[in-house]
């Protein structure tokens, strides 16, 4: 994703050759006069004031975790590249036989595991771009909440569809903030051109379809884990942004989240009966 030569702000996906944001052309389209008086303009603080903020973001951090567990396998394994499947299990893979026994953490701590040098290489560039548009949007917490949560639909779906085949990776993760930033776009009132925000909206689209092709298309991607981590995101994102679309509805943002968690143990339940295993914790 590059950046607007006017005004600094990053372009989305999928532009290739532009060099202004939509939110320019039409700023620049009112000012000589091409606009109606009455078109609505709206105001946005430009990148380079917003010094108030952390200056390490939480995409830096899931980052950062997520390179960290991956060196501490490579040291473990002697290798970067496809790491044995007793490796991934070691560090907390998503696998139906110790998952549904009792060792449900391997929901979230799948997420930040992976198969390889590729695929945590392409993961992570996809974290660094969607992530920091989500974090944009949402804020630190909130977005902290949906990547997790989306994570663990992410895994739900995952174990449900071959219980039997470890899962690893962020991306069911990350296609839940693609389909967060779908439903809120679609559904939440924000003070950007339409322009702009249909330009997102295919930039997001085109992600999604694309990697789901791919996945089927090389048959060893865990398309059910982004299936899942998709739904989660669209829906959570939809009830964000219909139910406590503003920063200040903290209160309603965390109702959400905690009815979303409550519903992913009532699926965790079912998901255990379902494979007649008996239901237990294991801390």
């Amino acid at each position: 994703m590059a950046n607007c030569i006017r005004c600094g702000r990053q372009l989305p996906g999928f532009t290739f050759g532009r060099k202004v944001c939509q939110w320019c052309v039409q700023h620049e389209a009112y000012e000589r006069g091409e606009l109606a008086e009455d078109a609505r303009q709206p105001v946005m603080p430009t990148p380079w004031v917003r010094r108030a903020q952390p200056t390490i973001s939480l995409t830096h951090i899931l980052f950062g975790m997520n390179a960290a567990v991956f060196l501490g396998m490579a040291l473990a394994a002697s290798t970067i590249m496809d790491f044995p499947v007793q490796e991934l299990v070691h560090w907390g893979a998503n696998w139906g036989p110790l998952t549904l026994t009792g060792e449900w953490w391997r929901l979230l701590t799948c997420v930040f595991v992976h198969g390889g040098i590729m695929h945590i290489g392409f993961n992570m560039w996809c974290l660094w771009e969607l992530g920091q548009l989500a974090e944009s949007l949402y804020g630190r917490w909130t977005y902290a909440a949906i990547y997790l949560l989306c994570g663990i639909g992410s895994s739900l779906t995952s174990v449900f569809w071959h219980p039997g085949v470890p899962s690893v990776g962020a991306s069911g993760a990350i296609f839940g903030l693609a389909g967060a930033m779908i439903a809120a776009f679609k559904l939440g009132e924000f003070s950007v051109p339409r322009a702009a925000l249909s330009g997102t909206l295919r930039s997001l689209g085109a992600f999604v379809l694309f990697n789901l092709i791919f996945g089927a298309m090389i048959g060893i991607t865990d398309n059910a884990a982004h299936i899942g981590g998709l739904i989660t995101g669209l829906l959570i994102g939809a009830a964000v942004a219909l139910i406590a679309p503003q920063h200040d509805h903290d209160g309603r943002r965390a109702v959400i989240f905690i009815g979303t968690t409550v519903l992913f143990c009532a699926l965790a339940v079912e998901l255990a009966h379902y494979y007649s295993v008996p239901l237990r914790l294991v801390w």
